[in-house]
């Protein structure tokens, strides 16, 4: 039987016997393809993990098969054409691309909640029907996906060992700092304190506190544009391991902007004292920020991280009023 009103959602309790095995075929293609994709993307990086994805994904192909089978002995070789889509209600896939770039860590929790979310799924289903038949269809597909669980725990523990698993945490934390944090830190940092000159410049020569702001913002969205272009630029990943231009180029460029434009933002006030004294707490602020980062990730001692950070920017603060005096 095909969709009975093409281009809307048909309602699950419509679906007939027949449909219902042509919607668990689909998705387990789907999902087979998603494991797939997943394991291709971790091979270079994170193996043991990959290997795991290849297992389930030919664990779905299986159940893929034998779903197969069954339509064919039941009603046939003609399989109707029904995916999630077409069901109001049903649980819906990610995005690869959406998923894929959330790291090792993300994948994994991905995998679990869809194999959980087709059990409960056919779990739930199969208690609201009143048919015999589709009850134990709807029985037999909740098992078969709670089996899927089992096998996916049962994979890790073999191919992912203490070890592996510890030195693919390792490698994706790694990753992390390389990709997101660094650059980040490097980026905030020189939002941070390059632009307190010409802020601090601009407020004790003028007292205008609407042209020191828009002075400020200047400084900081010029010099989030250039860091990201400059980190982006500067290196693609491929030799030296520390991920996608794009993603570090975004982190340092935002995290410059943002370092940039904090003490910038108290000039909006109209009273000069009042948003220099903000703009300065802000400041104190944004360097104890930089040294606990630093400390966090980085795992520099924080007096030593303090000390330095800390000394740099009153170094520029100190330039500014100067120069904003002279």
């Amino acid at each position: 039987m095909l969709m009975r009103t093409f281009g809307k959602t048909r309602r699950f309790s419509d679906l007939s016997e027949q449909e219902i095995l042509a919607l668990a075929i689909s998705s387990e293609e789907e999902d087979g393809r998603i494991y797939a994709v997943y394991a291709e993307k971790l091979r270079a990086d994170y193996p043991a993990s990959a290997a795991v994805f290849d297992e389930m994904a030919a664990e779905e192909d299986e159940h893929r098969r034998r779903l197969i089978d069954m339509h064919k002995q039941r009603f046939g070789d003609v399989i109707p054409v029904i995916r999630r889509e077409h069901v109001a209600g049903f649980y819906q896939r990610r995005p690869v691309w959406l998923v894929e770039n959330l790291g090792l860590d993300r994948i994994r929790q991905e995998a679990a909640g869809m194999e959980s979310e087709a059990a409960n799924f056919y779990l739930k289903a199969a208690q609201r029907t009143g048919d015999a038949d589709i009850r134990k269809l709807l029985g037999d597909l909740a098992a078969a996906e709670a089996g899927h669980i089992k096998t996916a725990e049962q994979l890790e523990d073999s191919h992912l060992d203490d070890g592996a698993r510890s030195e693919e945490d390792q490698a994706a934390h790694r990753k992390f700092l390389l990709t997101w944090v660094q650059p980040g830190l490097a980026g905030l940092m020189d939002g941070s304190v390059s632009t307190l000159a010409p802020v601090f410049a601009a407020a004790f020569a003028t007292h205008d506190t609407w042209q020191t702001f828009l002075v400020g913002l200047a400084a900081a969205i010029g010099a989030g544009i250039s860091m990201g272009f400059t980190e982006a630029l500067s290196d693609d990943g491929q030799l030296t391991g520390r991920g996608s231009p794009i993603k570090r180029g975004i982190a340092s460029g935002v995290m410059t902007a943002v370092g940039g434009l904090g003490h910038a933002l108290p000039y909006l006030i109209t009273d000069f004292w009042t948003a220099t004294s903000i703009a300065i707490v802000v400041v104190v602020l944004e360097l104890w920020a930089i040294a606990w980062i630093q400390n966090r990730y980085m795992d520099t001692p924080f007096l030593r991280a303090a000390a330095q950070i800390v000394l740099g920017g009153s170094l520029v603060f100190a330039a500014g009023i100067l120069i904003g005096n002279a």
